[in-house]
């Protein structure tokens, strides 16, 4: 079975307070996804759906992604065995964004950096300009040894 999405409505008052899940993909198909850990919170990363990556973890309960720079879906945790386990999914109040919050298997980390978040650093300033501090430097593993460089 593949779940399909109906058309969103245009009555705000439907769309808000409405019982049909109607995502709002953009212009080029996709939603934002915001992933915190279902666990303690902390946000761990933000990516892209389209309507096939939304649809299987939807039905799988396992985080899809839509990968913009690869331009093909994204099955996370497929190669590191950091799985997104999906333990809720909530959207925003016009339905263009989505919520997910997921216990994370194998190292606990989804950043492939190592890092159990993607927002491993701190913006700052210094000497009138922008910087990046790195505030969260522990690695769950060595992505060297996890992701093939080929």
């Amino acid at each position: 079975m593949t779940l399909t999405f109906e058309t969103p409505s245009s009555n705000k008052a439907e769309l808000e307070s409405g019982p049909a899940f109607t995502p709002r993909f953009d212009d080029k198909g996709l939603i934002t996804a915001v992933v915190t850990d279902a666990r303690d919170g902390e946000l761990l990363m933000v990516a892209h759906m389209n309507a096939e990556a939304l649809a299987l973890t939807i039905e799988t309960g396992v985080a899809h992604y839509y990968s913009r720079s690869r331009k093909s879906l994204w099955k996370k945790g497929e190669s590191s065995g950091n799985l997104q386990t999906v333990k809720e999914i909530r959207t925003d109040c016009d339905q263009d964004a989505i919520w997910l919050k997921v216990s994370v298997a194998g190292h606990d980390a989804t950043c492939h950096t190592g890092r159990r978040s993607c927002f491993y650093r701190t913006v700052g300033v210094e000497q009138g300009r922008a910087t990046v501090t790195i505030t969260d430097d522990h690695q769950h593993f060595d992505p060297n040894k996890v992701y093939d460089k080929n």
